[in-house]
Order: structure tokens, then C-alpha cells, then sequence
């Protein structure tokens, strides 16, 4: 494929252009990106039915939206701990395109932003006090955290009643 075909144009509020295209990918871009462009790129971007060369197309797609997204995902953390499906699923619900939300996600990763296994086990720290063992797992799987991830966590984070119980016993021995 050398070129790919704008199939529509929509001008949306606060500035925004939203663009589908012939492969099925959708994007929005900001009036103040599309200005950035060379005019002759911005130009044939906004011409609904035009071709577009590929090379043209990734460099929007790496360079601004993938940029973009990079950004949102970074906000994204700073606000809240999530597992990587939950990173993902906030990406595809703000309209990036399956291959910046990969990219994004992978960007996060490498600085270990976001990790499942650690996310896991704070969950479990946190809420073993009032739920199960059985209820965290649910839990878990919920938001997207790995089966093997989640056993390795509660293997290494969960300490059971009767477990905690000795411990106190032990403890309240020694003090006496």
C-alpha cells in the first residue's frame, strides 16, 4: 500500500478535525497541529477522498498523534495507578488508533511506569484486610491483571487471618 485514502473530515468543537481513513484507522488532530504541516500536506489532509502518500500518514501518526497519546498516558498515570488493560482501554475511549495506544503503552513500560505485578500486589496490601483471597482474584482479572501475576502476588503479599492472628499471638507472647 503507497497511499492511503482520507474518507471523511469532520471539523468537531474546541478546535479539533477528526479524520477516518480507508483502513479503517480513526484519529482526531487539533487546528494547531494540522497548521504545523508543510501547507501542502495540510492541505491534501483536510481534501476528503484524497490520497495521502504513507510516508505522510505515519509521520502523523508517530509524530503527532502517537506524541499525543504518549502524553495523555503519562497524565493518565500521574493521577492513578492502573494495569496496562486499563491504560489501554482510557487510550481507545480518548480516540487513538490501536498502533499509538501500543506505543504508548510500551513507552510507559520501559520506564516502568506501569507494571501489573506491582500493581497487583498494592491492591492486595490495600484491600486484603476486607476482601478474600477468591474476591481479589476477581477482582483482579477485572482490571485486566494477568492470571500468573495474580498468583504470584497473592502468594507473596496475602497473609491470611489465621496467619496473622499467630503472628499478633506471637508478638503479644513476647511483650508479656
Amino acid at each position: 500500500m503507497q497511499e492511503v485514502q482520507v474518507k471523511e473530515v469532520a471539523r468537531r468543537e474546541k478546535g479539533r478535525v477528526f479524520f477516518r481513513f480507508d483502513n479503517g484507522t480513526e484519529f482526531t488532530l487539533y487546528r494547531s497541529e494540522i497548521r504545523g504541516l508543510p501547507q501542502a500536506e495540510s492541505m491534501l489532509l483536510m481534501t476528503e477522498d484524497a490520497y495521502l502518500p504513507v510516508s505522510l500518514y505515519e509521520k502523523i501518526l508517530t509524530e503527532i498523534v502517537g506524541k499525543r497519546a504518549k502524553k495523555r498516558a503519562l497524565f493518565l498515570l500521574e493521577r492513578m495507578d492502573r494495569t496496562e488493560s486499563q491504560l489501554c482501554e482510557k487510550l481507545r475511549q480518548n480516540g487513538y488508533p490501536e498502533e499509538c495506544v501500543a506505543a504508548a503503552v510500551e513507552y510507559v513500560k520501559q520506564y516502568h511506569y506501569i507494571d501489573d505485578l506491582r500493581y497487583a500486589k498494592q491492591y492486595i496490601r490495600y484491600h486484603q484486610q476486607k476482601k478474600s483471597s477468591q474476591r481479589l482474584k476477581m477482582d483482579l482479572m477485572k482490571k485486566g491483571v494477568g492470571r500468573e501475576q495474580i498468583e504470584q502476588a497473592l502468594a507473596e503479599e496475602f497473609v491470611s487471618v489465621a496467619k496473622s492472628m499467630g503472628l499478633n499471638m506471637l508478638n503479644f507472647h513476647r511483650s508479656i
